[in-house]
């Protein structure tokens, strides 16, 4: 929990040290599509959701970094029979190339922290038991913003997990997001 202070405190801090109409705040809320990649088994996508706020630094009139601040959850439902669910605090870092006034291209690091991760068994005779999911988790997101106006914005993202979720078997995060988000 300290290391997520940590990265808050960094984060927030960089973008007070920048003038106030270089930074643009605001907050999103989206659907994730998730699933496991790695080992045998027959996985179904996991509907989820994320929902977080974000601050916009502008470096120019192309570039931008967005760091962000998101509950999400993703996880994946296994052989018709288990829904593995596993929700983050993540904090991605998007580094946002702007090709037009309304379009952009963003790529960029996530660190995810673990705060819940639960098996829900479609048979209600099993209880819910909490899984052997890793306290962290790190990925790479690549995608697209679209800006409806000065304010609203909508985003398709893909986070690659590149540390693993379990270790058997070998399991990693794979998670395409649609976000709507506003700017005050």
């Amino acid at each position: 929990m300290k290391k997520v202070l940590l990265v808050i405190t960094a984060v927030f801090g960089l973008s007070n040290a920048m003038n106030a109409q270089d930074v643009d705040f605001g907050v999103k809320t989206g659907l994730n599509i998730s699933n496991f990649t790695g080992g045998e088994a027959d996985r179904n996508n996991l509907i989820g959701f994320h929902i977080g706020t974000f601050a916009e630094i502008k470096l120019s009139d192309k570039f931008s970094l967005q760091p962000e601040l998101l509950y999400s959850r993703q996880g994946s439902e296994a052989n018709n029979f288990v829904k593995i669910k596993v929700d983050y605090l993540a904090l991605p870092l998007m580094a946002k190339y702007y090709l037009s006034d309304k379009f952009s291209l963003e790529a960029g690091p996530q660190m995810s922290f673990l705060v819940n991760d639960k098996a829900v068994f479609n048979d209600s005779a099993i209880p819910d038991a909490e899984t052997d999911a890793s306290s962290f988790d790190f990925g790479l997101n690549i995608g697209l913003g679209y800006a409806v106006s000065s304010n609203l914005f909508i985003q398709t993202r893909y986070n690659y997990g590149i540390t693993t979720v379990a270790e058997n078997p070998d399991i990693k995060n794979s998670v395409f997001q649609v976000s709507l988000g506003y700017k005050f």
